[in-house]
């Protein structure tokens, strides 16, 4: 089973393209940022709304980055577990973090890299 932390964009792109990244990721450990579900929290759109009660109603577990930027605070909590997949678009983060990296290929499928 491997540990795979999805960050804000990650979950909002499959909200709008439909991916049910719940199901294409069982048998995972899906961790979730607090911070992340804050950040959902504030965008008050369809998605954002969608997001939420799908995140209600799924099985994941919640972590507390701390205070400070969520995107700086995934980087560290990765270099800090470097064991941890991260799901993400956000190319920035990409390129600071040295692990295996889950993205979106073709708009439909969820691909490990």
């Amino acid at each position: 089973m491997n540990n795979i932390l999805l960050d804000t964009n990650f979950i909002l792109t499959c909200i709008k393209q439909k991916i049910d990244f719940f199901e294409e990721l069982i048998g995972n450990q899906i961790l979730i940022p607090e911070q992340v579900i804050n950040e959902i929290k504030r965008l008050d759109n369809s998605n954002s709304k969608l997001a939420l009660q799908i995140l209600d109603k799924k099985p994941f577990k919640k972590i507390n980055l701390g205070r400070g930027h969520v995107d700086k605070k995934i980087v560290q909590y990765v270099k800090d577990n470097p064991n941890i997949i991260v799901a993400t678009l956000d190319k920035e983060i990409q390129n600071k973090i040295n692990t295996k990296k889950l993205i979106i290929r073709g708009k439909k499928r969820l691909e490990i890299i």
